[in-house]
């Protein structure tokens, strides 16, 4: 039987991220994201729901987090949702549900001191190593479409395109003579 553990959030970060380094050079950020719903009550009050989320980022998307995210952040985040559980020093059992972000993608317009040049668009990151991007290329010219054959340019005749005749398998005239019919 096939399983998907998939999650998608947008949300604002509650603190600054907390960076750790190991000694193989490897980073992992944590921080919190919080992620509200808004609905109607019976009594027609406006209420607003706000969810707490434990955010785990590894390898390059830490390091994205480390030097992009603050406290009030809006971003958006694609993960996993991953139960860890330990045992204190008292025996007692502990649990604690996290996300490990798989991509992220930063939502707060930049910042007016670095205006970013062709667009608005904010980067996305992920944590699979890719290819060299299309951003170091140059960026493809815009091509016309094909026009239709019988679509003539401006000032031309327009003749419409010749229309078929339907051929009917069943019909004896669509035959050669020399065929024989049973």
């Amino acid at each position: 039987m096939a399983s998907l553990n998939k999650i998608f959030l947008i949300g604002r970060v509650g603190k600054d991220p907390e960076i750790r380094t190991f000694d193989n050079g490897n980073k992992l950020a944590t921080f919190t994201l919080a992620t509200s719903e808004s609905y109607t009550d019976r009594n027609g009050q406006r209420q607003e729901q706000t969810e707490w989320h434990s955010i785990v980022l590894n390898g390059r998307l830490a390091d994205v987090a480390a030097q992009f995210i603050r406290k009030g952040s809006n971003v958006y985040i694609e993960g996993k949702i991953r139960t860890r559980s330990w045992d204190d020093q008292n025996g007692q059992k502990h649990y604690q549900t996290e996300i490990v972000g798989l991509g992220l993608q930063l939502l707060d317009p930049k910042p007016q001191a670095q205006p970013q040049q062709g667009g608005f668009s904010q980067p996305t990151y992920s944590a699979q190593p890719q290819r060299p991007s299309a951003q170091h290329q140059a960026a493809p010219q815009p091509q016309t479409p094909p026009q239709p054959a019988y679509n003539p340019p401006y000032g031309a005749v327009a003749q419409p395109p010749q229309t078929q005749r339907r051929v009917d398998p069943l019909d004896p005239a669509n035959y050669p003579n020399d065929m024989p019919f049973i």
